[in-house]
């Protein structure tokens, strides 16, 4: 765990804004990450000091020069993010424009032939596809995820792909259940039956929580959104393999290259996913990550696995005389109490009990959750479980056994 290398936790801690107290209510734990995580404070400093540049890009000038090297060294941190030194890089307005536009060219190139997703998408791939698949007269196929353990198995993308599917989308980790699907092994199966299919990836969830490497998935496209990952709102960041950058798409009539960004980017996108890849080179090089940028950010991403585990394995199994939310009776843990493959989010309903009430008591008692419904969103999952309103606990590396501990007292509380 994190929290045991001495003083490693306060360092962390110390880069974010907002960690122990909200600016409108006062002192909370955040366990609402997965609606948007806390924002590095180097991420706020950086959108301060750009916001007030009055400069354009690709001026001959000494600012516009400033913010153009800004902009090349976001693209290179994005490539070792994602790590593809391939492909293309962009930013746009945020994860679900980039996984409508990617999947939109995918589609609209296809030909005739299936898009293959799951039902335990989020809406904005898995309504993406629905659309432009009628639009390209192409037939969209769900494949049923696991409502137990609330996963999509690579057997069974392999079962359902065939020679004609075309486009593929996957979830790489679910922002209901927080299970995090085997993605080289699911793009394998599909590419044993159809190689030639165009794979997307909706990593917006994942991306915070486990390390992204498009390279070793060998997918087509990989979307991620800033603001679940320790930037801002207001952009999202997506990977295009070559093939999938070269379809036809929308750009101003005699652009060079054919580029994938619309109109003037914010130069503060790109400065601010390098603060992230930052920060994250900063963690890995604590945690003996060595001298390559790549392996230090893989440090970084496994010490954040390994650290959220370790809180959500307490906060389904209780310690020290408290009781985990597994051990309560009339609690049904989405994806199951024993799943190796959760990542940093526990979602429960407890019967006898207004979900709605108890997210509302714990937020009175300074503990963020959400209420997530069965709803467009979430009903996915939620309905084949039974499930109408349920309560999600969302985790980062940042968090504490110390706050665990304090919402399973303030649980025990509510529904005593």
């Amino acid at each position: 765990m994190l929290e045991e290398i001495p003083d490693l936790m306060a360092q962390i801690r110390a880069r974010f804004a907002h960690v122990e107290s909200c600016p409108f209510t006062g002192p909370r734990v955040f366990f609402e990450n997965a609606g948007g995580a806390l924002t590095l404070n180097s991420v706020v400093e950086t959108s301060a000091r750009l916001a007030a540049i009055p400069d354009n890009q690709g001026r001959a000038n000494g600012a516009s020069e400033a913010l153009m090297a800004m902009i090349a060294k976001g693209r290179a941190d994005m490539r070792l993010f994602f790590n593809a030194p391939e492909g293309e890089v962009i930013v746009g307005e945020s994860g679900t424009e980039l996984l409508y536009r990617l999947i939109r060219a995918a589609c609209l190139s296809a030909g005739d032939g299936v898009v293959l997703g799951s039902t335990l998408e989020h809406p904005a791939s898995r309504s993406a596809a629905a659309h432009w698949a009628k639009v390209a007269g192409m037939n969209h196929v769900l494949i049923p995820h696991d409502a137990t353990s609330g996963r999509v198995e690579a057997e069974a993308y392999g079962t359902a792909v065939t020679r004609d599917t075309r486009v593929a989308t996957i979830v790489h980790t679910s922002p209901v259940s927080g299970i995090g699907m085997d993605l080289p092994a699911i793009a394998a199966a599909i590419r044993a039956a159809a190689p030639d299919c165009l794979i997307i990836v909706d990593g917006i969830q994942h991306a915070a929580h486990g390390g992204v490497d498009v390279t070793g998935a060998q997918v087509d496209g990989y979307v991620v959104s800033a603001y679940k990952m320790f930037a801002r709102h207001g952009y999202g960041v997506a990977w295009l393999s070559d093939r999938l950058a070269a379809l036809p798409h929308e750009h101003l009539v005699g652009a060079p290259g054919a580029p994938w960004e619309m109109g003037t980017r914010d130069t503060a996108a790109y400065a601010t996913f390098s603060d992230v890849v930052g920060y994250l080179d900063w963690l890995g090089g604590e945690l003996g990550g060595g001298s390559d940028p790549r392996r230090r950010l893989e440090a970084a991403a496994i010490a954040i696995r390994a650290h959220e585990a370790a809180l959500c394995k307490v906060m389904l199994e209780g310690a020290d005389g408290l009781r985990g939310l597994a051990g309560r009776p009339g609690i049904t843990v989405v994806g199951g109490g024993a799943n190796a493959h959760r990542e940093g989010l526990v979602t429960f309903a407890q019967t006898g009990h207004d979900n709605a009430e108890i997210v509302a008591a714990l937020n009175a008692r300074g503990i963020r959750t959400h209420l997530r419904k069965a709803d467009h969103y979430s009903g996915a999952v939620l309905t084949p479980l039974g499930i109408e309103t349920s309560v999600r606990v969302s985790l980062c590396h940042y968090n504490t056994m110390t706050e665990v501990r304090t919402f399973l007292e303030a649980l025990e509380d509510c529904l005593n």
